[in-house]
């Protein structure tokens, strides 16, 4: 029997990160290029504790149908959390709850730009992301980044140049995959082009709790003051990614239409996710939470960067990040990061090649980005040890 696919999916390739995750469990590699955070910052024995009462005392609430919004309680939490933490939510904004971060990014997409529609984003961006927008045969248009963000230059010209852009995707505290923060003066700067060439801007912060060290900027969905910014937060690096916790804080009228899409789609997030992370907020403290998670961030990301010091040659380049998961190193103009990847698998090195990460999936990167997370200080000094015997290798 032959299979013809929808025009919209049939060029669509799976995650490669995803895919790299089913070698590495056969191979038994360091990895350094998981996106997830680390097992040690589950609150497991609190969660335990809290899903027994509710199957005790709420199970009905907790296994019945739900709605779409999102369970009331937690939407009103994070948006208390929202206003009072980072300014974020105005008197003509709205929340919906969602089945993670990415399913925000989803609904964001679905809800605004038509087939053939322009998305704006930083080059490298997340992939995740830039899947989300190819599934609906938009027009991914990449914009090189700087030490400090995306070039707000070549951001203009790309508006400029494009019809139909409805979108700039960014993700301007501790970006996937270079871990880079943009500062406040280059984040004004984006939303007077998102205003003077009317589109908006989806801000995707996933890791703005993540923060260990250096002075917090303002997100950008802060400084708006007509409703053109979409925010997206997420529960995955602060509780739970498998729980798939995510919202959407956006312009009512923008939020409406994600609560009828959604409602095509999966009806509702899981409701007992939502009941734990709600009580979690309410019985425990959070914040003290959070901060042992950035304890821990602060001290893997140290003994790698001290690590890269030691062991990369000098040619090799790498980020400094404040807060998040990722560093991103790259090798000299003209080496391929894909073909240093597969040597590095050989290794048993798993990293991701920075061309997974562009607009053009035809395009070739010399970057790779590294996890600091996920791995123990154990994988994190024997894998940096093996991936810059490696690098001397191949660049000697």
């Amino acid at each position: 029997m032959e299979i013809t696919f929808a025009d919209r999916c049939k060029d669509l390739k799976p995650s490669a990160i995803r895919e790299l995750f089913k070698k590495i469990s056969v191979e038994g590699a360091i990895t350094f290029s998981a996106g997830s955070p680390s097992p040690l910052s589950f609150p497991v024995e609190e969660f335990a504790t809290i899903a027994a009462d509710i199957f005790k005392n709420d199970s009905t609430n907790a296994l019945q149908y739900s709605v779409t919004e999102g369970y009331p309680k937690l939407r009103k939490q994070i948006s208390e959390r929202l206003k009072e933490r980072f300014y974020v939510g105005a008197d003509y904004d709205d929340l919906i709850i969602t089945t993670g971060g990415q399913q925000a990014i989803d609904l964001t997409a679905k809800a605004l730009c038509n087939e053939g529609d322009v998305v704006i984003c930083e080059n490298p961006s997340f992939i995740g992301a830039l899947n989300a927008f190819r599934a609906y045969n938009l027009k991914l248009v990449g914009v090189d980044m700087d030490d400090d963000g995306i070039n707000v230059e070549k951001l203009e010209k790309a508006l400029k140049e494009n019809k139909n852009v409805k979108l700039i995707y960014l993700i301007p505290t501790f970006q996937n995959p270079t871990g880079i923060t943009m500062p406040l003066k280059k984040r004004k700067a984006v939303l007077e082009l998102a205003q003077k060439y009317n589109v908006f801007i989806l801000e995707d912060d996933p890791y703005v709790e993540l923060r260990f060290t250096g002075v917090p900027e303002p997100e950008i969905k802060s400084l708006d003051t007509d409703g053109r910014v979409i925010y997206c937060g997420s529960f995955s690096k602060i509780l739970s990614a498998g729980m798939r916790l995510g919202y959407l804080c956006a312009h009512k009228d923008i939020v409406n239409k994600a609560i009828v899409l959604k409602q095509v789609c999966d009806t509702h997030t899981n409701i007992l996710s939502q009941m734990l992370a709600s009580r979690f907020m309410e019985e425990y403290n959070l914040d003290a939470h959070i901060k042992q998670i950035k304890d821990l961030y602060r001290s893997r990301c140290s003994l790698m960067l001290y690590c890269i010091n030691q062991c990369f040659p000098d040619c090799v380049k790498h980020t400094i990040p404040e807060g998040g998961m990722f560093i991103w190193a790259t090798l000299p103009e003209g080496y391929d990061a894909a073909e240093f990847a597969k040597k590095a698998m050989e290794h048993k090195i798993a990293i991701v090649s920075g061309a997974t990460f562009l607009a053009d999936p035809n395009q070739k990167s010399n970057a790779f980005r590294l996890n600091f997370s996920t791995p123990s200080d154990e994988d994190i000094v024997e894998g940096i040890k093996r991936l810059g015997d490696l690098l001397k290798e191949e660049l000697k």
